[in-house]
């Protein structure tokens, strides 16, 4: 039996047929994860975990058809909440953060930093940090990676705004600020610049500014109808930046005929706009992602159903 079973082991070693465990990924965060106002929000929910039960696919199901269409394997989770921050997630879903040890983990916190206290980054710093903790209690070597948001722009232009009359970059640059703030206490891998890429997207003129003035002719609108959330295109954006920071991909290499925007909608020039935005981005911060290598075809498009 002894024999047998050094017989077994060697087998597998020199046949090769024992597989490397996917690389496991939770996202914790709120609708701005979720997909909130978009057809995202149920994009193929069949493909990743909702540890609530609520059958999201959202943001986290757009990252994993990207890590699929890139030949990476990443089994990826989600736990999320609309309207909160991570003193939400703390007090009331560790059971479920807590499953197991993840290898990555991507989170956020409110929109405004702290609903309470709008642009006080105080509660981020400190949640982050608790947060932080929690998941390197259960796996000490964790990928951890905050990710800053977008400015609102139901808080830019309207006279009842937190950033009133400051513009889009303002907010945008404030927030980051207050994640730069928080990684300093949480110590993550990375910030990952969503909303910074938002804001390259509409000073490139790729994206409009200002929805309530109306949509510039061959541009596309980030926000959603209530000018909060994103629109399919903003979160697209926003799975993108994501998979760049955490895989260390050229978004660029997913190719003009990337399905997920194929399913969603966004057309071959969009899906290239967007991609190109998000890898400008990323090669300006310290998660630059590589170009792709020479002569590299463009992803084949996936299946439309999972």
């Amino acid at each position: 039996m002894r024999a047998a079973a050094v017989l077994v082991i060697g087998v597998l070693a020199v046949g090769g047929t024992v597989s490397a465990a996917a690389t496991s990924v939770l996202f914790i965060g709120n609708s701005f994860l979720f997909g909130s106002g978009s057809a995202v929000r149920f994009y193929r929910a069949g493909t990743v975990t909702d540890l609530n039960g609520d059958g999201v696919g959202g943001v986290p199901a757009l990252f994993k058809s990207f890590t699929d269409q890139a030949g990476l394997d990443y089994e990826v989770s989600l736990e999320t909440r609309s309207g909160s921050g991570l003193d939400f997630h703390l007090a009331n879903k560790l059971d479920l953060i807590n499953r197991r040890g993840w290898d990555a983990v991507v989170m956020h916190g409110f929109s405004l930093l702290d609903a309470d206290k709008p642009r006080d980054p105080a509660k981020l710093v400190a949640t982050s940090r608790q947060m932080a903790d929690v998941l390197r209690g259960k796996n000490p070597s964790v990928s951890l990676y905050l990710m800053a948001t977008w400015a609102r722009a139901d808080h830019v232009y309207p006279a009842t705004g937190t950033w009133t009359g400051q513009g889009v970059e303002v907010m945008a640059r404030d927030v980051r600020a207050a994640y730069d703030l928080a990684a300093a206490a949480s110590r993550p891998k990375a910030v990952i610049p969503v909303g910074e890429a938002w804001t390259r997207a509409m000073q490139t003129g790729v994206a409009d500014a200002n929805p309530y003035d109306g949509i510039e002719a061959g541009k596309l609108n980030l926000w959603a109808f209530d000018h909060y959330h994103a629109s399919t295109h903003g979160y697209y954006l926003e799975a993108l930046v994501i998979f760049g920071a955490v895989t260390g991909r050229d978004p660029r290499s997913l190719g003009d005929h990337e399905c997920s925007g194929f399913e969603l909608g966004i057309s071959r020039p969009e899906v290239k706009a967007l991609q190109q935005v998000a890898f400008d981005q990323l090669a300006g911060s310290v998660t630059a992602a590589p170009a792709p290598p020479p002569g590299r075809t463009p992803a084949v498009r996936c299946a439309a159903a999972r």
